[in-house]
């Protein structure tokens, strides 16, 4: 297939996006970028202004907050550690000696009556586990009874503090389903003990400076950063009046804090950087572990297509009747992850969502994809050989009008490319 857009698909991309953004009550400012096996960037439309009734446009270098986009290149990272035989992923015994507070962690529990209490775990914890979200972690804002264990301790998952996500009980005994949760901030943590470095400097050795990618980090200057929005029950869209929920790892680059002990370079949800160096990264895994612009492989072709078989074949519809969120202020209520008719299956590689079928915007089966917080979602489509991300800044998660502008884009883009064969 042909990875080339013309001039008037482009158009008709840049429409779509600025179409989502004039409207009353429009998406403050959206990026959307599109890349191939080659590294190409096919596409990139901005739109709309880094923060709300500011002059300052958003352009190719407005940084992003990209929350559980994260997920994604913290299991690269953790991979080359499989590929280099530090670390194996069905080795309970081997992760929870180097993740040792671990060995010990409980699983909470919920009686008919409300009541809390916390039982032993029966399993040991692997890597495959944690990459598959099935080591029995969830997250506060979409476990009831996690909510309510963590609320009097002012646990918030997404605080930049160690504390908040490395003190949380399982709320489910490992490998007996999948819960999304903390899982690949553990895989971080993970990966600063084997090699001795922080997470951040672990990923610009070994990934981003091999591929000669800049702007991504966990301290973002604040300079050219998409302001954190929220989007009121009215519809109405404004900055948040508390700030960004990751102020401190903002706050320390600024100089304003000293770096401290309880600082997180979070692997679930704490980098930021540009759309086009994210889609670098997704460039890799559509070129089988090769950036091909560098000819730099970062994976081998085998360990790519293992992190892209489905982990959880026995969990079919693992994404399906979800329970209303607990925090509203952070993620609203999706019975599905991703629309696509009951009777297919749904599939979970390591940390993304699989695609078995095709899917009505265009994506191949096989595709992988995933979202983060602020209402960012990215696909790797390995078939047609194309991905992308749109991103934005806007909570809570779920936005109908970012979910909307996103499959009207993508949709367009399969025209665009089809009419072109």
């Amino acid at each position: 297939m042909t990875t080339t857009i013309d001039h008037v698909a482009q158009e008709r991309l840049q429409k779509i996006a600025d179409s989502y953004v004039s409207r009353e009550y429009g998406i403050p400012g959206l990026v959307f970028c599109v890349v191939d096996s080659a590294g190409n960037q096919l596409s990139h439309c901005a739109s709309g202004r880094q923060g709300h009734d500011l002059d300052c446009l958003m352009d190719e270098n407005t940084r992003f907050w990209f929350a559980s986009c994260t997920k994604m290149i913290t299991a690269i990272a953790a991979m080359q550690l499989v590929e280099a035989n530090e670390i194996r992923l069905d080795d309970g015994d081997q992760l929870e000696q180097i993740l040792w507070e671990l060995q010990d962690r409980k699983v909470l529990v919920e009686d008919a009556k409300g009541q809390l209490s916390l039982v032993d775990k029966r399993t040991k914890i692997t890597l495959r586990m944690l990459l598959s979200h099935t080591a029995g972690f969830g997250y506060s804002f979409s476990n009831s009874k996690l909510k309510k264990w963590s609320e009097p301790r002012g646990i918030l998952e997404v605080s930049s503090d160690e504390h908040d996500i490395f003190e949380q009980p399982l709320v489910n005994q490992p490998g007996t389903m999948w819960e999304y949760g903390t899982n690949m901030d553990w895989v971080g943590r993970l990966i600063e003990r084997i090699t001795s470095m922080s997470l951040g400097e672990y990923m610009k050795k070994h990934i981003f400076d091999q591929i000669g990618v800049s702007s991504l980090t966990f301290f973002p200057s604040s300079d050219t950063l998409a302001y954190l929005h929220e989007r009121m029950p009215s519809g109405q869209i404004k900055i948040r009046d508390c700030g960004h929920l990751l102020r401190r790892a903002i706050q320390h680059r600024q100089g304003v804090h000293e770096p401290d002990l309880t600082f997180l370079q979070a692997g679930g949800h704490g980098l930021f950087g540009t759309p086009s160096d994210y889609c670098q990264i997704i460039s890799i895994l559509l070129n089988k572990g090769v950036h091909a612009p560098t000819g730099t492989r970062i994976l081998q072709e085998g360990t790519v297509q293992q992190m892209l078989e489905n982990q959880i074949p026995e969990h079919r519809d693992f994404a399906r009747d979800l329970s209303r969120p607990c925090k509203p202020s952070l993620v609203n209520y999706q019975a599905e992850t991703y629309a696509q008719p009951r009777e297919e299956a749904q599939g979970w590689g390591m940390s993304f969502f699989k695609l078995l079928h095709s899917s009505k915007t265009g994506r191949r089966a096989g595709t992988v994809w995933w979202s983060g917080l602020a209402n960012l979602i990215w696909w790797a489509d390995i078939d047609s050989g194309i991905g992308g991300i749109l991103a934005s800044q806007i909570l809570p998660f779920g936005d109908d009008l970012v979910f909307s502008c996103y499959e009207e884009l993508e949709t367009a883009l399969y025209n665009s490319i089809e009419q072109a064969l």
